[in-house]
This record gives structure tokens, C-alpha cells and sequence, in this order.
């Protein structure tokens, strides 16, 4: 049977928020299509037997006032159950409003499964030169007619309009392979509950799974966490060592950021203090070593020997020592440098073993001398990445997610995160309590990369 032939019931939603266990639905829509033909519009307010959050009223125009008087979704139950009975339900972010439903049903003691067909990812797959696949990029790009944007029968409209168009630009065969696609979902651990994963934001965050008597097996970030915690259930895992993963998984937690730098940062710091099994990278800070200039001497030392404020003056960022001298060798070679004047050869006399061979110009034998010798020196190690922090002081990095409903601002001080912040409260709190910051090079990294960026946010602290 072709997709848009099949029985089909276009869902949308509007809810108190975006957890499943907590929040609940205000507001249902169900377009029932048959042969590729409406059947029948329903919609209805729900009291949500819980006061609607102001962001959520200014989003939806779904007042406490409007659903005092609606019937509860317990009432509604069996009803909806009927309309969606039999059907595939298609929802713009379907896992969103299938574990709503389902959490709704099971409170009124009914047991809900569905097959489920998202839009979001089938404007993925149909239309992949596009960036966004949002209800308002869809509405914008293919001209969909919504007279109420946030309300629950306006958007399922807008929904089954796409469907329409996708059909007409790219085949009914193209779109019902693409669902297929989609359709092949994960199947969960059995002691993983359903509402426990519906639970999970799609959003960016941090995630641990856990094993028999709450063991910790892995922590990840991903700025979809719920799409990323699934893929761990894939039926085509990549490697027997997901596939163990897999298997041993009992139960899931998760933690929500505002953007992708925080979940970076929290997931370097849950890898420290619970040391998962199956996270090898990230458990111990790696080493960090860099060559310092100290009165014409070249020093090789640990970036935790050198004050966060002397940073500047240290170049190189290596992992071993011996990465740091194979490098030092390097520019030795192409700058004629002695190895054994800069102290990282044993002395001989008559000048070093390079100078015999020609890769020195002969500081060590009186050729060169050693001041001129230090400069040049000096000049091509300044060559390697500087470490220089371009502030005055600390700085914050402002990140804010994409619903503009929570807002951190990291703390930053000559590389070392101090700590994130909700509020101007909390930032004064984390620059007075903090200890003497200490470089992390794995950290440096994260936020080297992440500052060099363009549209990053930053507020100069002092």
C-alpha cells in the first residue's frame, strides 16, 4: 500500500512543556486520512490539571482562563484512542508528541503503540540541501497556509499540506521509501521504559547510560540528546563494542545546557568524577607540555608547573615529551639550531654531532655567538601555537538555546572554565569562590576551538 493511502492520523500538540513525565498537553489536533483523503478535523483544549507556564502562553495564546473549563485528557482518553486506533500517527517531531500520548494514555490506564512517521525527518531526507526543517522553515519554503501557528489544528494542517507537496515534487515512491527509512526505529534494552527515553529532550545536553546497580558504562554530549541516546539502541550498531554497550544498559540520566559548549564542558566533567567503562578518551587529563623562554634559556615544562597568568609566554601545546622533542627537532633542523647549546643534548667537545653533519651552524663550537644563537632561537620556537589569552581578565560566553528558554554564561580565565552560570548572581559567585584556576589542556582545546568561532557571545569581566 502507498504511505498517503494508508490510514494516516496527522497529530499536533501543545503542552505545558517538553518533559513527557512532567509536563502535560493542553491542546490536541487529529486530521484522520483515508485513501489519501481527509476524513475527519478534530480538535479540543485539555486542561492540564496544571497552571500553563507564562512562556508557554506567550508561545501558544493558550491561557489558564481558556482550559479551565476543558475536559481533562482522561476524559478524552477512550475518544482519542478510537480516532487514533489502527493509524500511523504522523506528528512534526514525532517522538514528541507519541511520548506525550503514550504518557497521557498510561495515566488513564490505557496502553498505546503506534507506528510513528516523523516530518521533521522526512524533510531530512527529501530536501537535504536545506539547513532547516523546523514547522516555520517548511510553512516559509513551501508556501503552507497555517491561520494558527502554535495551535494545534493550524499546525497539523500545515503538516499534511507538506505531505502533499512532498508527494507531488518527488513521487509517491520516493516519500514511502523515505519513511521506511525512518521507520526502521531502535528497539530499547528491556529495562529501559519507553517514557524514560521520550523524556529526553532534543536538545543539546549531556547524557549517561548506567549498568547493574547504577554502575556508570558511558557519558556523551550531543546537541540532540534524544536522537543521540536512540542511536545507541540501533539495530545496525557500528561495532560489537556499542553493541555491548547496548546490552548491558539498565537505565538513563541527562542533564540539559543551553548550547553545545556547555554540554562539552559537563561532559568532560562527569568523565572525570564517574570514569564510565566505556569511556577511554577523556578519563585522565592527557599531558600537556610547552617550551618556555626563561632569560635566553629554553625550557621544556609541564603546563601544570606554569601559572594560568605566565600562559601567555609558553608556546606549543603537546601531548608527551616526546611529541614536544621530535618537534623541537624539527625546527632545529630548518633553522640550523643547536640542540646541544639549548641544553637537549649531552656536551661534546669540539662542537655537537649535527654540527659534524651539517644541521647546526656551530654555536656549540664558537661559530655562533650565543646570544645570537638564543634570538634566533627564540624567534623560531615563538614560531608554535602561543598559549597568549587575548582578555584582560575573565571572561563569560553567553549561550542561549534555540527557544530562548534558558540562558549560561560560562566563565573563563586564561583558559581554565571556572564554572557556568544562570544568572548575574551566579557568575559573582563563581569568580569569588573560585580556586586558583588550573590549565586543563583537553579543556583548552574545547574552548580554543569554540572561541575561535564566529558569533560567539562574550562579555568581558575584568
Amino acid at each position: 500500500m502507498k504511505l498517503l493511502d494508508a490510514p494516516l492520523a496527522i497529530v499536533d500538540l501543545e503542552t505545558t512543556g517538553a518533559h513527557p513525565l512532567h509536563d502535560r498537553v493542553t491542546e490536541i489536533a487529529v486530521i484522520e486520512v483515508d485513501a489519501g483523503e481527509v476524513a475527519a478535523e478534530w480538535s479540543t483544549l485539555v486542561n492540564p490539571g496544571t497552571a500553563i507556564p507564562p512562556a508557554i502562553q506567550a508561545l501558544t495564546g493558550i491561557s489558564d482562563a481558556m482550559v479551565a473549563d476543558a475536559p481533562a485528557f482522561a476524559d478524552l482518553a477512550p475518544g482519542i484512542a478510537e480516532r487514533l486506533g489502527g493509524r500511523v500517527l504522523v506528528a512534526h517531531n514525532a517522538r514528541f508528541d507519541y511520548g506525550f500520548l503514550r504518557r497521557e494514555f498510561e495515566r488513564a490506564g490505557i496502553a498505546y503503540e503506534a507506528k510513528t512517521l516523523c516530518t521533521v525527518k522526512l524533510s531530512r531526507r527529501l530536501y537535504p540541501g536545506h539547513a532547516r526543517h523546523n514547522l516555520d522553515s517548511l510553512i516559509a519554503r513551501h508556501g503552507l497556509a497555517c491561520d494558527a501557528r502554535h495551535r494545534a489544528l493550524g499546525d497539523a494542517r500545515a503538516v499534511w499540506q507538506f505531505l502533499r507537496i512532498a508527494r507531488e515534487e518527488h513521487g509517491e515512491g520516493a516519500v514511502a521509501q523515505a519513511a521506511r527509512g525512518i521507520a526502521r526505529a531502535p528497539s530499547l534494552p528491556p529495562a529501559l521504559e519507553r517514557a524514560a527515553i521520550d523524556a529526553i529532550p532534543d536538545t543539546p545536553g549531556v547524557y549517561t547510560l548506567y549498568g547493574e546497580a547504577g554502575a556508570p558504562l558511558y557519558v556523551g554530549k550531543s546537541v540532540a540528546m534524544r536522537s543521540r541516546v536512540l542511536q545507541h539502541f540501533s539495530a545496525s550498531l557500528r561495532s560489537p563494542r556499542e553493541a555491548s554497550l547496548a546490552r548491558e544498559t539498565r537505565s538513563v540520566e541527562w542533564s540539559r545546557t543551553a548550547g553545545e559548549l556547555g554540554a562539552l564542558l559537563l561532559e568532560q566533567e562527569r568523565i572525570r568524577q564517574l570514569q564510565p567503562a566505556y569511556n577511554r578518551k577523556l578519563r585522565h587529563s592527557g599531558e600537556a607540555i610547552g617550551f618556555l623562554f626563561e632569560t635566553d634559556e629554553l625550557k621544556l615544562v609541564s603546563l601544570e608547573e606554569v601559572s594560568p597568568g605566565a600562559l601567555s609566554r609558553l608556546h606549543g601545546l603537546f601531548r608527551s615529551r616526546r611529541a614536544a622533542l621530535e618537534a623541537l627537532r624539527r625546527i632545529a633542523d630548518e633553522h640550523r639550531l643547536c640542540l646541544q647549546v639549548l641544553g637537549f643534548e649531552k656536551s661534546r667537545d669540539g662542537g655537537c654531532f649535527r654540527r659534524q653533519v651539517r644541521r647546526c651552524d656551530g654555536a656549540c663550537a664558537g661559530l655562533e655567538s650565543r646570544r645570537a644563537h638564543a634570538a634566533r632561537a627564540a624567534a623560531a620556537i615563538a614560531r608554535l601555537p602561543a598559549l597568549a589569552w587575548p582578555w584582560r581578565g575573565a571572561i563569560a560566553v553567553i549561550e542561549q538555546d534555540a527557544a530562548r528558554e534558558s540562558t549560561e554564561a560560562h566563565v573563563i580565565d586564561h583558559w581554565c572554565w571556572l564554572g557556568t552560570a544562570r544568572s548575574d548572581w551566579e557568575i559573582g559567585e563563581i569568580r569569588a569562590g573560585a580556586r586558583a584556576p588550573r590549565f586543563d589542556p583537553d579543556r583548552y582545546r574545547v574552548l580554543a576551538r569554540h572561541l575561535a568561532r564566529r558569533g560567539v557571545r562574550i562579555v568581558e569581566l575584568g
